[in-house]
């Protein structure tokens, strides 16, 4: 027993030393590969490795650039803005379907229920939206428009795209539910729909549901348009106890949807419980894209990352394939010395990983100076504060990135290193 157990510890003794010796080895080879890069890197003697750095960091750059672009898309679609939206809207219902929603589910005691919103003081402004189509008669047409009732907050904001600081603040004709407060019978007008009733400012809109002295004059004709996806839609902004009172939907108090602007995220738990059978979503804008702001910086951050690793690998491996065929001589000799194909193949990965990693680094710099760029450019020619965003991971992204660009571009450099005939180069 003694025998065998001895036998046993020689033997595990002896794999313990061949591992060792095999990592070592190993650990040895790739510092070679290292040292020589680096090297010649210093001394100048080839163009080509410097090339290489060159391109990987500029590929580097670029992506880390349009990657924070990325960055700052998925935060302001986030609840992460200076100005958080919501829209609590009936179960079913959709920010961008807005247009479309008129006649279907609504809420109910908006009036009463706004109040209660705008008492909490996170909320900045709340506001009922009441959509409608309303057939509007002017001196010269009568047409069909989107009729947008909301209780202007007062200040400078803007809702569905249209200034609402030309409405007077409140909703005066509501009067704590009578409906017989004065009526404004103010309109802000979109552009659209001005164009559509081929009126200017100041002129007098008669809806056709209207009784007598239920008319509206556009107090103003705003730029802001609604886009449907099909073109701009014509809005008119008025009160929406007015509005109301029109459509018939004073007696319950009504609207599609109520609006809530907040810069506090914890507020959307509150709006949550305020209505049974409701949503609260996320504004995003109303009849935009098809494409939504959660997946827009997805594919942004994609479409670099793949573009980026395409033309790195193809650069990286095109360039190190000709430092080595220039090395040949460098090869055959390492081949007469005793080195493995499979030492040569460890060697050359070293070589293209090191080459790709000084690359990303200069890269990741660089991109960092494009992300500050690119914002000083966004400020000073297009008055936009903010258009692509740092993140700390950024910084591992792009040498990960470039450690992958590496390990891709290495099979061709090494395939032709392999087919090296060591006697005729030697010869």
């Amino acid at each position: 027993m003694t025998q065998r157990r001895s036998i046993g510890w020689i033997v595990l003794f002896d794999f313990e030393t061949a591992h060792e010796n095999l990592m070592g080895r190993r650990s040895s080879l790739i510092r070679l590969g290292v040292t020589q890069t680096v090297g010649k890197l210093r001394t100048g003697d080839s163009r080509r490795l410097i090339l290489t750095v060159v391109g990987v960091a500029l590929a580097v750059a670029l992506m880390i650039s349009v990657t924070g672009v990325a960055v700052n898309l998925a935060s302001s679609s986030t609840v992460q803005g200076d100005d958080v939206d919501y829209w609590i809207v009936p179960e079913g219902g959709s920010v961008s379907s807005v247009a479309v929603s008129v006649e279907g589910p609504q809420l109910g005691a908006v009036h009463e229920t706004t109040e209660r919103i705008q008492a909490d003081n996170r909320v900045s402004f709340a506001t009922p939206v009441e959509l409608q189509l309303l057939q509007i008669s002017t001196v010269e047409s009568s047409e069909y428009v989107l009729a947008a009732g909301v209780i202007p907050p007062g200040g400078d904001h803007e809702i569905l795209g249209l200034p609402s600081h030309q409405l007077v603040p409140g909703d005066p004709h509501y009067a704590n539910g009578s409906y017989d407060g004065p009526w404004t019978g103010e309109a802000v007008v979109s552009s659209a729909a001005a164009e559509l009733l081929n009126i200017e400012e100041g002129a007098t809109l008669t809806p056709t549901r209207a009784t007598e002295n239920q008319t509206f004059q556009a107090t103003a004709i705003a730029e802001g348009d609604l886009s449907g996806g099909v073109g701009p839609i014509p809005v008119v902004l008025v009160h929406t106890s007015e509005l109301q009172t029109l459509s018939n939907t004073a007696g319950q108090d009504q609207a599609d949807q109520i609006l809530v602007s907040t810069n506090d995220p914890a507020v959307e738990s509150t709006l949550e419980s305020i209505y049974p059978e409701t949503q609260v979503l996320l504004r995003a804008g109303i009849g935009g894209s098809g494409l939504s702001t959660s997946s827009l910086p997805l594919a942004v951050a994609v479409a670099a990352l793949l573009a980026t690793v395409a033309i790195g690998t193809l650069f990286v491996a095109t360039l190190m394939g000709l430092e080595s065929i220039a090395a040949r001589e460098t090869i055959a000799v390492r081949a007469a010395l005793g080195f493995s194909t499979t030492s040569q193949m460890l060697i050359i990965l070293a070589q293209t990983l090191t080459i790709a990693g000084l690359g990303g680094l200069g890269g990741t710099v660089l991109g960092l100076g494009g992300i500050y760029l690119l914002n000083a450019g966004a400020t000073a020619f297009a008055s936009v504060g903010q258009i692509a965003a740092f993140h700390p991971t950024l910084l591992a992204y792009g040498l990960g990135v470039a450690v992958l660009i590496g390990v891709l571009a290495t099979p061709y450099p090494a395939w032709l290193a392999a087919r090296t005939d060591h006697l005729e180069v030697l010869g």
